[in-house]
């Protein structure tokens, strides 16, 4: 017939009470709720269980320990990148919707706490009234007119027993600290689009320079291929062919600039200004410096990526709610008590003899409700599942996205030397195939193949550049963006 209660609930239900007088039965009902008190108790977070690794795999053990500045960003040493940080910081719109959103949270968690205190409110009324002048004989008379005043204190409290509405402030609270940790979550995110896009340009500006480099290559040597025509020691064939690499290099610089606008539109739209307000001066690549950065210990991410204490701060509320949840099985305990003054007179209104006052005091345990309450307790039960499982995999994701950074920073390494060689062949090779043309000794073959090899050994080069670039910056997203400061131990503490 009653509510199905979890174990704890049922052990820790009030007997119910007979035979006594009002007065009694009211005591000892509040001596079992008092004495029950701490049979519910919030739950602790779970335990997640985590399988932590001693060190990062793709992580060297010689890295000095050179932790990510909270202003990362200028370790790549660009004036004009840290113009761009420092501004989408100030004035990003994400980033002031996230802020907007944590304040909402904070006002729950005020709306949450309210039910913890006393409720006070007062009220004054004036009533007017007159009866009727007909009476049952059929008489009539000019009936009474009659004007009541009262002035009254109303107060109301539900004794938070068993911790529900203490709970459902708990859950508030790790709410509004998960949407502070979503705040710094954007702001990361939206620091590394920054960065991103930034070196995106700088490639794009690049190629589009050595694009009109090899332009202008291929267009010495397409001359060159004429005068040997005209001397009678080439062939329309090698013209046309020569011709064909010069509108290929040519056809290869618009995808570039439209490369080059969007990334430039990117950014305007990471500082929240029109594209017509802005102006970047960009650059090169190789202006950039590369930021010296280790990732620490793995047990560290755990407190410095935002991402996973979001999750932690989500997991707790969910556990919080849990505890609410299960205190929805016991009675509600709700005092309240009026009193003013009520006068027929405005001027003996406030007199000794115009008082009144009432106190009530009630409990109401739910007996039957159709499985509501018990299903409220599983769904919360099962959400708490749900963001447990979900924080474990943020963790194991983090340590995962930390090892592929610094696996891609160190191939991408090796790729950038490797592709330096490759260019420095490839245009020694060339320049000798372009001498060697314009003596009368070379192959035009041979020609066509060393200028489109540098064309794509350089256009490679600069896109090794940027991978390395982007992996740093996949390095600091990883580690959840800047840390703060280690606090150095006192030397009597050593």
């Amino acid at each position: 017939m009653g509510q199905g209660l979890p174990d704890v609930a049922a052990e820790c239900l009030p007997l119910t009470v007979h035979g006594l007088g009002r007065a009694a039965r009211w005591l000892v009902a509040l001596g079992i709720a008092a004495s029950s008190f701490g049979c519910v108790l919030t739950q602790d977070v779970p335990d997640p269980a985590l399988d932590i690794p001693n060190a990062y795999k793709a992580a060297r053990a010689t890295d000095s320990d050179a932790s990510p500045t909270l202003d990362w960003w200028r370790g790549f040493r660009s004036r004009e990148l840290t113009d761009l940080m420092e501004e989408a910081q100030r004035v990003n719109l994400d980033i002031a919707a996230a802020v907007a959103r944590f304040k909402q949270a904070d006002a729950q968690a005020r709306v949450a706490g309210a039910a913890l205190l006393p409720s006070l409110s007062g009220a004054g009324q004036e009533t007017y009234s007159r009866t009727s002048g007909s009476s049952a004989s059929g008489l009539t008379n000019g009936g009474r007119e009659v004007v009541n005043y009262s002035s009254s204190l109303s107060a109301s409290y539900q004794l938070d027993f068993w911790g529900q509405n203490r709970d459902a402030l708990q859950a508030a609270e790790e709410t509004a600290i998960a949407n502070r940790f979503d705040r710094e979550v954007v702001a990361l995110t939206t620091l590394t689009s920054v960065a991103s896009a930034y070196f995106q340009v700088l490639a794009s500006q690049d190629r589009i320079r050595t694009a009109e480099r090899n332009i202008a290559s291929a267009s010495r040597i397409l001359d060159a291929i004429k005068q040997r025509l005209s001397a009678g020691t080439g062939t329309d064939l090698d013209v046309a062919q020569q011709e064909s690499v010069l509108a290929n290099q040519r056809a290869a610089v618009p995808p570039l600039r439209q490369t080059l606008d969007q990334n430039i539109n990117a950014l305007a739209l990471l500082v929240s200004r029109p594209r017509e307000s802005v102006r970047i001066t960009g650059g090169s690549l190789n202006q950039v410096a590369l930021p010296r950065v280790t990732p620490g210990l793995p047990s560290e991410l755990l407190t410095q990526r935002p991402d996973i204490r979001r999750q932690e701060a989500q997991l707790a509320s969910a556990t919080a709610n849990v505890g609410s949840a299960r205190a929805q099985f016991f009675p509600t305990i709700q005092l309240t008590g009026q009193g003013g003054y009520q006068s027929s007179a405005l001027v003996s209104l406030f007199q000794p003899h115009a008082a009144f006052f009432s106190m009530v005091g009630s409990l109401t345990q739910p007996i039957f409700d159709g499985g509501r309450i018990l299903g409220n307790f599983e769904l919360t039960q099962a959400r708490q599942d749900e963001l447990l499982q979900t924080y474990r995999k943020t963790v194991v994701s983090a340590f995962t996205d930390v090892d592929n950074a610094l696996y891609s920073i160190k191939q991408t390494t090796v790729k950038l030397r490797l592709q330096r060689e490759v260019v420095a062949a490839s245009r020694r090779a060339f320049q000798l195939s372009e001498q060697q043309l314009r003596a009368g000794t070379a192959d035009i073959v041979t020609v066509l193949n060393t200028q489109l090899t540098l064309f794509q050994a350089e256009d490679t080069l600069l896109q090794a550049q940027l991978a390395q670039l982007l992996a740093f910056v996949s390095l600091y997203q990883a580690l959840g963006g800047g840390w703060e400061p280690k606090m150095e131990k006192p030397v009597d503490a050593l």
